[in-house]
């Protein structure tokens, strides 16, 4: 494990009040104490200052704040087991109002969760090798990966035992629990970018170097990246790691991280703003201090970006096989389809299942023989479809004021419906990216959007409104970039009916298969705001 080496932080008089609160008592212990003390006594005896706490256990309060949590279950690569879907399924229908949210990282949330409810949700999925255990909090959360490692035609290597060694060393770690702020983590070898290497702190993606004469696949390594107010792409450190350098190379990263990340300023403690001040030569040279020299970056294997979606039925490299990817529309199922799932992958495929960033699903290992059976079942041929239509298959939403306590506005039943009138307004046969958010937050990542969302409110003469500010052309394909905001806040009532006639400018005056972000490039943003300025005035 790694030493501390430099804490001088510990006795700075500057800083934020959560530091004092992690230097007081560290997150993880807040575990024994919902086991053995606020289960037993309820909501009521838990510490004020315990509940940022919970975020280690997984657990936030939810909207509204009375006695009800939301858990979060890690779900390392986006890979789970058929017995592990139905251990979910069985908690959401005992204890979280039968509802399932897949997340934009992959993993699986529970909502109306009570305190006493914990520790038996903790035995279900340890029996099952699931954990909510630092999946929020400071600490390294969910481990983002390709949901079709081990049986991807476009990987150069199986990265499941890659992400299982890393998850392993830093969950419960305690000498990482304590880290500035969250801590995000991506590790896929998918030549596609399945797991959204420029938004993580830190990334690991597929590279090949010539070393010595022979061909070695191994990764390069990304720092710094994140969204929220203030979004950074990450940045390639001058490193190529082996596949059994990774778990050395994230501690190295992460210690430094620990060690010199910023703890003055709660807004101000994300990797990305260290990586800025300091630059990736110094980031570099600080972390070959701990870990040693690695060979400087080979090629890299990236080829452009995916989005994390796999709709239709698709050839695995092992011959004979296919992968399902099914739409689940803005990311929400219940128990019973969940454990529907859970039955096709036993039926059909392999026993597993795959969670992808896009909120969407993947069944695994179908034999040539079984693909068209599987094409027939009612949950594939009603709700989560192999082809969705054009909008609803491509909008994303995060929780929203439903039970967010940071949303503005509401976005999961929003976001539905919205999707569902483009799709029944505009005829469209390319994929349109739009993400919504209820705060700057951004858990629903609506800066890589082609059209972004983000919840406001407007002052009218009936009082404040809800409404949405509207991004344009974020992509983290090979020249990567973030959305920019247009000078329109749209209100809820006239949101439909002005995308609708902005993406009709755009189907207007394409170009042939040209993406919208393509779009947005070539004509500017300048040309975007005249046609948003258009419609303004006739509404």
């Amino acid at each position: 494990m790694a030493e501390p080496r430099n804490w001088k932080w510990v006795n700075d008089p500057t800083l934020n009040k959560v530091e004092y609160d992690k230097l007081e008592k560290d997150g993880l212990d807040v575990i024994d104490t919902i086991m053995e003390k606020y289960s037993k006594e309820g909501y009521s005896s838990i510490e004020p200052s315990d509940f940022n706490r919970f975020k280690w256990a997984g657990v936030y309060q939810q909207r509204p704040n009375n006695g009800h949590f939301m858990m979060r279950i890690r779900i390392p690569g986006g890979v789970l087991t058929s017995d592990q879907a139905r251990v979910l399924a069985d908690i959401a229908k005992d204890y979280g109002q039968d509802l399932v949210d897949v997340t934009t990282r992959q993993a699986v949330q529970f909502h109306w969760l009570t305190v006493e409810n914990i520790p038996d949700i903790y035995d279900r999925l340890d029996s099952v090798g699931l954990s909510s255990i630092e999946a929020c909090g400071d600490c390294p959360r969910t481990i983002m990966g390709n949901p079709l490692a081990g049986i991807d035609p476009h990987e150069t290597m199986d990265t499941r035992p890659i992400v299982a060694e890393v998850e392993k060393f830093f969950v419960r770690n305690r000498d990482f629990s304590n880290l500035p702020r969250k801590y995000k983590m991506s590790i896929s070898a998918n030549v596609w970018n399945t797991a959204h290497a420029q938004i993580n702190d830190l990334a690991f993606t597929p590279a090949k170097k010539v070393i010595q004469g022979e061909a070695v696949f191994g990764f390069h390594v990304w720092v710094g990246g994140g969204l929220s107010a203030k979004p950074y792409l990450a940045q390639m450190l001058d490193v190529f790691v082996r596949p059994d350098e990774v778990l050395k190379a994230a501690i190295g990263v992460t210690t430094v991280f620990r060690d010199f990340g910023y703890r003055q300023k709660r807004n101000h403690a994300r990797m990305k703003f260290l990586v800025a001040d300091w630059g990736v030569e110094k980031f570099r040279e600080e972390l070959v201090k701990i870990t040693g020299e690695f060979e400087t970056k080979g090629e890299e294997l990236i080829q452009g970006w995916n989005a994390g979606y796999f709709y239709g039925i698709h050839e695995q490299k092992q011959k004979g096989f296919y992968y399902a990817g099914l739409s689940v529309p803005i990311g929400r199922m219940n128990a019973e389809e969940l454990a529907e799932l859970a039955r096709l992958a036993d039926e059909f495929g392999d026993g597993t299942l795959g969670t992808c960033n896009s909120q969407n699903v993947l069944i695994r290992y179908i034999p040539a023989d079984k693909v068209e059976d599987f094409k027939q079942e009612p949950i594939v041929q009603k709700r989560f479809k192999l082809q969705p239509n054009t909008f609803v298959g491509y909008a994303v939403s995060c929780t929203g004021n439903e039970y967010c306590n940071l949303a503005i506005v509401e976005t999961k039943e929003r976001m539905r419906s919205l999707a569902e009138y483009l799709d029944q307004t505009v005829e469209l046969d390319t994929a349109l990216r739009i993400h919504m958010v209820g705060c700057p937050n951004s858990c629903g990542q609506r800066q890589i959007a082609d059209i972004g969302l983000q919840g406001a409110l407007v002052k009218t003469e009936n009082g404040m409104v809800d409404a949405f500010d509207v991004f344009v052309g974020g992509t983290l394909d090979i020249q990567s970039r973030f959305n920019k905001k247009l000078k329109a806040r749209i209100t809820v009532d006239k949101l439909g009916p002005f995308l609708a006639q902005l993406i009709g400018f755009y189907k207007e005056e394409r170009n042939e298969q040209e993406s919208y972000w393509e779009y947005v490039e070539r004509v500017g943003l300048e040309h975007i705001q005249a046609q948003v300025d258009s419609l303004l005035v006739l509404s």
